[in-house]
């Protein structure tokens, strides 16, 4: 297993838990992001398969190995829970609805130009699938019913990226100091650094 590819190899943000730079609350969402991964409650187990292999293609992470930081999961959640940012693309349906026709518009693109279910294709042709669907060079019927391209640049991109990036092991990696709270931030010009901030190294 390789290390991360960062600028903050020697930074671990995890350093800062009992410090002054968190109170209690930040300490507790900080540990149930790393303990308390939801189970799969709102999609269906092929949906799973088919989400968990999109999000190893999109943002693959083979250097974390089983420290993998988990995605599907946190999607999953905040759709049983229906939570959302409060909008709705108006060429959209309900987010929920969105999210099955997207991952059944991935199957079906799979298993017509590969003839395999998404999860079971190599690398190649799934970025292929991936790279069809952004394009909105698609041909299963399922997408009259959802934009291809806002679906996947709006929605299946964008969460997750956020998902990842929520995650303490991506704040390390980024060299992000977590939560401002209660501490804060005071050093906040260009090229300036707080002393309990991560100093980059290129290496």
């Amino acid at each position: 297993m390789t290390a991360p590819r960062t600028h903050y190899s020697a930074y671990d943000v995890l350093r800062k838990r009992e410090s002054v730079s968190w109170d209690d609350t930040t300490r507790e969402v900080v540990r149930k992001r790393l303990e308390e991964v939801p189970d799969r409650s709102f999609f269906s187990e092929q949906e799973w398969h088919t989400l968990q292999a999109v999000c190893a293609r999109i943002l693959p992470q083979p250097e974390r190995g089983s420290a993998a930081v988990p995605i599907a999961p946190w999607i999953d959640q905040k759709l049983a829970q229906s939570r959302g940012g409060g909008y709705r693309y108006a060429d959209m349906p309900p987010m929920r609805e969105a999210w099955r026709l997207g991952l059944a518009g991935v199957e079906a693109e799979s298993l017509l130009r590969f003839g395999q279910s998404f999860a079971e294709m190599n690398g190649t042709n799934q970025d292929t699938v991936l790279l069809a669907i952004q394009r909105g060079d698609v041909a299963d019927d399922v997408w009259k019913r959802l934009p291809p391209t806002r679906f996947f640049r709006s929605v299946l991109l964008k969460s997750i990226v956020a998902q990842y990036y929520a995650h303490p092991a991506a704040w390390s990696e980024t060299g992000f100091g977590g939560p401002a709270s209660p501490r804060g931030y005071v050093r906040l010009g260009i090229g300036q650094r707080d002393p309990w901030e991560a100093e980059e190294r290129h290496e």
